[in-house]
């Protein structure tokens, strides 16, 4: 599911990309005044920055949402393992105890 999204978001900066440098050059090539093209250009430049800002807030959500998941499931194994331990312990323990009542009785 992170790959999902991490590819979406590789597609989506490489498609927001080639749409920049497309209008780019659709504006260097019209034929209007230098101050219009200008203008057209800081437009176009906002625009670009407001999707990325967005594009890296969803991304840091994404990624945080990944993060989480780990400390989830670090935290689930984590917690299998120490009840393993504890029940091997225990079974040592027994095991000893059994031991020592057999040399007790020989």
């Amino acid at each position: 599911m992170a790959d999902d999204r991490g590819t979406s978001a590789m597609v989506f900066l490489a498609f927001l990309s080639g749409a920049t440098m497309g209008a780019v050059a659709a504006l260097l090539l019209a034929p209007q005044s230098g101050d219009e093209s200008r203008d057209q250009i800081r437009r176009y430049a906002r625009r670009a920055e407001n999707d990325l800002r967005d594009l890296a807030g969803r991304a840091g959500e994404a990624f945080e949402e990944v993060v989480d998941q780990g400390k989830e499931f670090v935290e689930t194994k984590r917690s299998v393992l120490r009840d393993a331990f504890d029940a091997g312990r225990e079974a040592v323990k027994r095991e000893r105890g059994r031991n020592d009542e057999g040399a007790d009785r020989g």
